[in-house]
Formats: structure tokens, C-alpha cells, sequence
């Protein structure tokens, strides 16, 4: 049993926790009119590591892509062209989670997560 919930655990994307810092990084590139939005999706991201801490996968991918259409918004106001293709990532993710394509929800995450400058990348990208 123990490796089963391990798995699902593992299916929310990202380590929260880290992606939290990168958004807070994120504010200072941004300035004080990110500030509001930021906190919001910390506060969900938050919100979405206590429900996967006690095992809710759903109420923790609710939580992400509340997060996600934050980031959108943001995304809108700085450059309507990334924000049209936020929209685009977010909507894939509702719809993974729809279907139950936890590999795809991940995926799309990730992507949404990178593009805000939120996720770190790694050397070389």
C-alpha cells in the first residue's frame, strides 16, 4: 500500500515548494503590479502541497490549475501572446485531468510552470 500512495503522490507536478521560491524570485523581475497575482498563486501552490501532503491528488490539481490561470492573467498583461499560449496549456490540463491523463497534466504543469519563470530550468535550456 505504502508504494501505491507513493506513486500517487508523486503525480502532482513539480516540487511545489521550489517552484513557491522561483515565483517569489519572479515578483522582484516583475515589479509590485506582479505582487498580487504572485501571492494568489503562491497561496494556491501552498494550498495544492498540503492537499497532496494528505493525499488529495484531486484537490491539489484543482489547486495547480487555479495557479495556472493566475499565471495566465499575469502572462495576459505583460505579453498577450504568451498569455493566449498560457491559456492554451491550462486548458490541455483541464482536460488531461478530465481524462485522467495524470502523465499529460504533469507534462502541461511543467510547461506552464517554466514559461512563467517559475520553474527552474536546467543548464543548457
Amino acid at each position: 500500500m505504502a508504494d501505491k500512495e507513493h506513486v500517487h503522490l508523486e503525480a502532482v507536478p513539480l516540487a511545489l515548494e521550489a517552484v513557491i521560491t522561483q515565483l517569489k524570485e519572479l515578483e522582484i523581475v516583475l515589479g509590485p503590479q506582479a505582487r498580487p497575482v504572485v501571492a494568489a498563486v503562491c497561496d494556491a501552490l501552498v494550498h495544492a502541497s498540503a492537499a497532496r501532503d494528505r493525499g488529495d491528488l484531486p484537490g491539489a490539481m484543482r489547486q495547480i490549475g487555479g495557479a495556472m490561470d493566475r499565471l495566465s492573467t499575469l502572462a495576459d498583461q505583460l505579453d498577450p501572446a504568451e498569455g493566449m499560449l498560457m491559456r492554451m496549456v491550462a486548458q490541455s490540463f483541464r482536460e488531461a485531468l478530465l481524462r485522467g491523463d495524470q502523465g499529460r497534466a504533469k507534462q502541461d504543469a511543467a510547461v506552464m510552470f517554466e514559461k512563467s519563470g517559475a520553474a527552474e530550468r536546467k543548464k543548457g535550456s
